[in-house]
């Protein structure tokens, strides 16, 4: 069974009930149901043309669910005959439903359901153990974000920056479970890059192979959080690297320049250093430049402080920093690596254990805890 090419298939399918007149919440129920058919029939009677097979079976599945409504509303329902796929049916929805998914009126936790269903192929029970979310709970978000884009048709191009901030969302949560969130928003990437010619669906797709090729070197065998400076190298996935630089090199030259693309910018130049100490700050430091001109992110301006803390010593890093709010996420994570760097591990020790009881998650909390332990232990050496 081709788990891959199910989810591959699903946006296809469901464009097809669409255009038979299946509002998206009805079409996306009956592809499920029809997957799940697939799932069981297939591995002993594989069939000659997948597209037609699913789109067909997702029909009947339709048709079950009006004509059930029909019987329990009393009244009549118009339904049509089963039409057989054919060549005019060969159109690609999954553009339109990227946008669909990513659509304005739906949270950002709810864009991300929809998404990683009727785009990614997911069954509510993968992306509830993803989640860590009861499958009762995934269900109704998901249910939820159908009912608001039921009915939803796009008479103009869709907000593509949108789409890429739920991408983004997806690779950004990692895995866990049995789906690999960042490699399942990799593989979306990918396909919409191959629907839409637009610079920053590239340099997206690029960051997220960049930041991916590090994954194996991000953890000890002990599940500890392996900082990039201390990063095994030789761990890093070179044919990952060199695909996302290659991906990045041929949107900068179309010479449109967005965030994403920035972003990428500064993981190649880290990916580039054979040691952390080759690492070529001062280019990062301009590319975080780059970054504040687009997007004026607080968070992107204290990244850049921390870099320039490299670039220029741990001084010039503490200044910077100390013209944005500490309330920013990881600000006291930073000001305590800066502060260690500039040769003060009193206040860092202290400044590590504070970020450990704001830190965002387990790992990160065990890393600032132990940093906050090797200084007070040198302290007292």
């Amino acid at each position: 069974m081709d788990e891959a090419l199910l989810r591959t298939l699903t946006p296809t399918v469901i464009g097809i009930l669409v255009r038979r007149g299946a509002d998206f919440a009805a079409a996306e129920d009956a592809v499920q149901d029809a997957l799940v058919e697939a799932v069981r029939v297939w591995p002993d009677d594989p069939p000659r043309d997948p597209t037609g097979w699913l789109a067909t079976a997702a029909w009947r599945k339709f048709l079950d669910a009006a004509r059930a409504e029909t019987s329990r509303r009393h009244r009549e329902v118009r339904v049509e005959s089963e039409p057989p796929p054919g060549q005019g049916e060969a159109e690609d929805d999954t553009l339109w439903l990227y946008f669909l998914c990513a659509h304005p009126s739906l949270s950002s936790t709810s864009a991300v359901a929809l998404t990683l269903r009727a785009v990614g192929g997911l069954t509510t029970r993968q992306i509830a153990q993803a989640y860590l979310v009861p499958e009762a709970t995934m269900a109704q978000r998901i249910s939820r974000a159908k009912r608001t884009v039921s009915g939803v048709r796009f008479n103009q191009p869709g907000d593509v920056a949108t789409v890429l901030r739920v991408l983004y969302l997806i690779f950004n949560e990692g895995y866990s479970g049995d789906v690999d969130l960042a490699s399942e928003a990799i593989r979306l990437a990918r396909q919409l890059a191959t629907k839409t010619d637009d610079e920053e669906v590239a340099g997206l797709l690029a960051l997220m192979l960049l930041h991916d090729a590090r994954r194996p070197a991000r953890t000890g065998p002990d599940g500890r959080l392996v900082p990039l400076a201390e990063q095994d190298r030789s761990l890093w996935n070179t044919r990952l690297i060199a695909e996302g630089v290659d991906v990045l090199q041929t949107a900068l030259a179309r010479d449109r320049l967005g965030e994403y693309q920035a972003q990428a910018a500064i993981a190649a130049l880290h990916a580039d250093a054979r040691t952390a100490e080759e690492t070529d700050w001062v280019q990062i430091v301009e590319w975080y430049d780059e970054l504040v001109r687009l997007t004026g992110s607080p968070v992107v301006r204290l990244n850049r402080a921390v870099a320039l803390g490299e670039a220029d010593g741990p001084r010039a890093g503490l200044a910077a920093l100390a013209e944005l709010d500490p309330a920013l996420p990881r600000y006291t994570a930073a000001a305590a690596y800066l502060h260690e760097r500039d040769g003060d591990p009193v206040t860092a020790a202290r400044l590590y254990a504070e970020a450990a009881r704001s830190a965002p998650n387990l790992p990160e909390r065990d890393h600032l805890m132990r940093q906050a332990a090797r200084l007070n232990a040198q302290q007292r050496g």
